[in-house]
């Protein structure tokens, strides 16, 4: 279920101290923004102006302050990359990483983030990646500060063999390491897929309630 915030309510999703920055990039372009709970892929989302309608951001609020953070950065980025270019740029192209990359500093050396997501953040900046999920450095520290869940693991710490749940429900094989992914068999329909390293799995812990 969507939900639309006054913009002052917008401070409790974010770090300390980068409300004000935040609220004066939403307040100069009009942007209506909306914070969900429900998606569970998808980090972020903008929309440009079309119909009478002006720019529109939609942001997980299920992320920690820090990924709130990146992500309500990265859709400003698309915001003034279309801005500049309209549609004559790729989505995550050159033209957008230079906006993103030139936002983010306006973020890092002021205290706002710990150090581990910080120095994270400037390893990226010199190409920052389409999500932060791309990132696997980044991903990694982000999910430090993650509300922990039960049962939850990383593909990647999932012994080779064993079960393990998606947030879809459907359950897979871990197999082996493949370059930068992990070969999986979902288990009803046999089929491979290959998993980031560090994309957030349920371990099925009774294996043997499944063939």
């Amino acid at each position: 279920m969507k939900q639309e915030h006054p913009l002052q309510a917008l401070a409790a999703y974010l770090p300390e101290g980068t409300f004000e920055q935040v609220i004066a990039y939403i307040t100069e372009y009009k942007v209506h923004l909306t914070i969900t709970r429900e998606r569970q892929s998808v980090l972020g989302d903008y929309r440009h102006p079309y119909q009478g309608k002006g720019h529109r951001i939609s942001i997980n609020g299920g992320l920690n302050k820090y990924a709130f953070l990146l992500t309500m950065l990265h859709e400003i980025a698309h915001l003034t990359t279309f801005l500049v270019y309209g549609h004559s740029v790729s989505a995550h192209g050159r033209e957008w990483k230079n906006e993103y990359a030139k936002i983010l500093r306006e973020f890092i050396g002021k205290g706002y983030m710990p150090h581990d997501v910080e120095n994270a953040v400037r390893q990226s900046l010199h190409n920052p990646g389409a999500t932060s999920c791309s990132d696997e450095g980044l991903m990694r520290v982000l999910m430090r500060y993650d509300r922990q869940k039960e049962n939850h693991h990383l593909v990647e710490s999932i012994p080779v063999g064993k079960l393990f749940k998606t947030k879809d429900g459907r359950v897979f094989r871990r197999g082996e390491k493949i370059r930068k992914r992990i070969r999986c068999e979902e288990t009803e329909t046999r089929r491979v897929y290959l998993f980031s390293p560090v994309y957030e799995v349920e371990l099925v812990v009774d294996n043997t309630s499944i063939k």
